[in-house]
């Protein structure tokens, strides 16, 4: 199989990269920058734009699967800025695959795309859209992940859209790194009764159940469905961070503040900010308050049951990995 792979430099779309070759698979990396150390293990980098359709349309020449994991994160930022990489970015690899015939198309999207700023329990698929949104990233996943999915089976392609939650493990440049840095600084606070379960993903658990959901893909099977992707072990969110942290050498998180402090704060900084016009995250908004306060852990059973997900790595193991990763690794303590 020849794979094509957007956001193949960054830390999902970099583990699907090393695990297609792995197996035997050719692979094309669609980003804005060369990546010497994918290139070292054969995979075809080019450059380009998913926000260009003709750079998506000639990524896609010649392929049998595209993974869609390029887009931009974030709870801020400039909303043109998101909608032009997730939604329009989005429609341009889908008919970019239409174009060129790749009959086959995994999405990346998020959980987020269905979190409805309240406790979510073993949530299953069948789960709503909210009717409001209050954070852009979630918005125009939700948006690009109803694209893909009302794009299934029309013209010879088949997709589906994996939700994997709070991806984390070694290499990551980005959620494991804020969260140290932000303690670091003494900015971290646990919100809420400090009790609320959530699941996470390991990085590897995540890239097999994309390659597992491409393999099995048909007219009939995982085409035009969502799935929940997570450890399928929920842990209790404030506990798991004190517990990397101990491992790290790191004092706990001894500040707390309430659910209700937190949303209002969240609240009002975003006014200021939307009044001020500042690009950057915030650091408290009313979503991330509910996100660290809430419980939001879902059901995997369709995925075990239409392509056979399992997760390998155990949150266990993932943490010893992890924790290894970043004893070598650490972020800068500050003055």
């Amino acid at each position: 199989m020849k794979a094509l792979v957007t956001g193949g430099g960054g830390f999902l779309g970099r583990m699907i990269v090393e695990l297609l070759i792995s197996r035997g698979d050719r692979v094309r990396v669609l980003g804005r920058n060369r990546y010497p150390e994918l290139e070292a293990i054969d995979a075809e980098c080019i450059l380009g734009d998913i926000r260009s359709p003709d750079d998506c349309t000639n990524a896609c020449m010649g392929v049998d699967a595209v993974f869609h994991v390029a887009a931009l994160a974030g709870i801020w930022g400039d909303p043109k800025l998101f909608y032009g990489i997730n939604v329009s970015g989005t429609r341009n690899i889908i008919e970019g695959c239409k174009r060129r015939g790749v009959p086959k198309l995994i999405y990346t999207s998020s959980p987020s795309v269905v979190f409805d700023m309240k406790d979510e329990c073993g949530i299953n698929e069948k789960t709503p859209y909210p009717k409001k949104f209050y954070n852009i990233y979630s918005r125009t996943k939700a948006e690009a992940e109803k694209m893909v999915l009302n794009a299934s089976g029309r013209d010879g392609l088949y997709c589906a859209a994996l939700r994997p939650h709070l991806i984390w493990g070694p290499r990551d440049k980005h959620l494991l790194p804020r969260l140290i840095q932000r303690h670091l600084a003494g900015k971290l606070r646990v919100v809420g009764g400090g009790a609320n379960k959530v699941d996470l993903t390991f990085v590897e658990n995540a890239a097999i159940a994309h390659l597992m959901a491409s393999d099995v893909m048909s007219a009939k099977r995982v085409s035009g469905e969502a799935y929940f992707i997570s450890d399928g072990e929920p842990v209790e969110l404030w506990k798991w961070i004190d517990d990397f942290f101990t491992r790290l050498n790191l004092p706990r998180v001894k500040k707390n503040m309430s659910a209700n402090n937190a949303y209002f704060i969240g609240a009002c900084i975003e006014a200021a900010y939307w009044l001020i016009r500042k690009r950057e995250d915030p650091p408290m908004t009313r979503f991330l308050a509910k996100a660290l306060s809430c419980s939001h852990y879902y059901e995997i059973k369709k995925a075990r049951r239409d392509f056979g997900y399992v997760p390998v790595i155990t949150n266990a193991d993932g943490l010893r990995r992890t924790v290894d990763y970043f004893r070598s690794n650490m972020p800068p303590r500050g003055p």
